[in-house]
């Protein structure tokens, strides 16, 4: 997988970020937590991660499968208990299309084999060094 840099500059919170494609983004933190909100926050583009992986792999599932599934419409929450060091996702998906149950119940359980939906339900080892 390739690399992501980000750069904070001059502009409280706002954070430049870049992939080895060449794709950008800006982040930067909501107003009330002083920052310009002229960007996703954080939590919010841990979020979108999820969001685009799962909606992507359902479409790429119905497609390889011939199926009619004409759209995907996600809702993503969640809630982080501090005290616990629990974080709860709540994910509620509509598909629109021709689907049976049998497709429309072999699609929820393709969404929990995105692979952001993956990493995130794993242990995950974050290694920092400083330079």
């Amino acid at each position: 997988m390739g690399k992501i840099t980000s750069h904070l500059g001059h502009a409280l919170y706002q954070v430049d970020i870049q992939s080895d494609s060449g794709n950008r983004i800006v982040a930067d933190e909501p107003v009330e937590l002083g920052g310009a909100n002229s960007g996703f926050s954080p939590d919010e583009l841990l979020r979108a991660a999820l969001a685009a992986c799962t909606t992507a792999t359902l479409r790429m599932y119905a497609d390889r499968k011939g199926w009619d599934l004409q759209g995907v419409d996600l809702k993503l929450d969640f809630v982080w208990d501090k005290e616990l060091l629990k974080t709860t996702i709540s994910r509620e998906i509509h598909l629109t299309g021709n689907l049976d149950e049998a497709q429309k119940e072999r699609l929820l359980g393709i969404a929990n084999l995105c692979p952001i939906h993956k990493v995130l339900s794993n242990p995950v080892e974050i290694k920092t060094s400083l330079n």
